[in-house]
């Protein structure tokens, strides 16, 4: 689907930190360059070893950053929510995708040709700085995943896994149950564990009554018990 479909998009309403420190010349081609699409539940939007070409950004519905891993088991790398960048490193890096993307739920990302943002970076040194920042988070969020996901327990990996969730996606309006709805292997693939694993600790954790299960629904009941249990590891 093309931009003409999602014309009720307002670019500079979704996209402000891209938008702002333009001037008119630019946010012109930036205008004249977006293409919004749609991606179905578990579409894949690219895969790994892909060419970069655009710069993505997340307008409404969930994605996942994820690599497959030793014996075809995916570990998902990051978690993306309204309105976040993703998809550029790899073009910064002179680099093909070393991750694919795929949509949690009905999802719609802009995209940006990436040349058209490396244009930008060289000539407005705010945007510059945006990537930068950005890049430096990642960085530091991906360095700290990588030291819980493989020095923490089972339970103390699943523990901050939902408190991960609960962190980008928050609650429901009953305040206790997780906006987002994953399944058993992707729950696991985010903690770093096997399926089994991930559906006996849940098991565990409501038998202890810190959460609720409902299908795919979690409700966290008591989330200082669950913070004390990721802190401990």
């Amino acid at each position: 689907m093309g931009k003409k479909d999602y014309s009720h998009i307002v670019i500079s309403e979704q996209i402000p930190e891209m938008w702002n420190p333009l001037n008119e010349n630019q946010r012109k081609l930036l205008s004249a360059n977006c293409i919004f699409k749609k991606f179905k539940k578990n579409e894949d939007i690219y895969s790994e070893g892909d060419i970069p070409e655009h710069l993505m950004c997340l307008i409404s519905g969930k994605v996942k950053i994820y690599k497959e891993g030793v014996g075809g088991r995916n570990q998902i790398i990051r978690m993306i929510k309204p309105v976040e960048y993703f998809g550029y490193r790899a073009y910064f890096a002179s680099d093909k995708y070393v991750t694919a993307a795929a949509a949690f739920e009905s999802s719609v990302i802009c995209f940006i040709p990436m040349k058209l943002i490396a244009e930008f970076t060289c000539q407005n040194c705010e945007i510059s700085t945006f990537f930068i920042k950005q890049l430096s988070i990642d960085l530091g969020i991906a360095d700290e995943r990588t030291v819980n996901l493989t020095q923490k327990h089972i339970r103390g990996r699943l523990a901050e896994s939902l408190l991960f969730l609960k962190e980008n996606y928050g609650l429901e309006e009953d305040g206790y149950t997780l906006s987002i709805y994953l399944s058993r292997e992707d729950l696991a693939n985010l903690s770093n564990m096997t399926t089994s694993n991930a559906i006996r600790t849940l098991s565990n954790f409501a038998s202890e009554r810190i959460l609720a299960i409902d299908g795919r629904k979690i409700k966290l009941i008591d989330e200082e018990k669950l913070k004390k249990i990721s802190r401990m590891g």
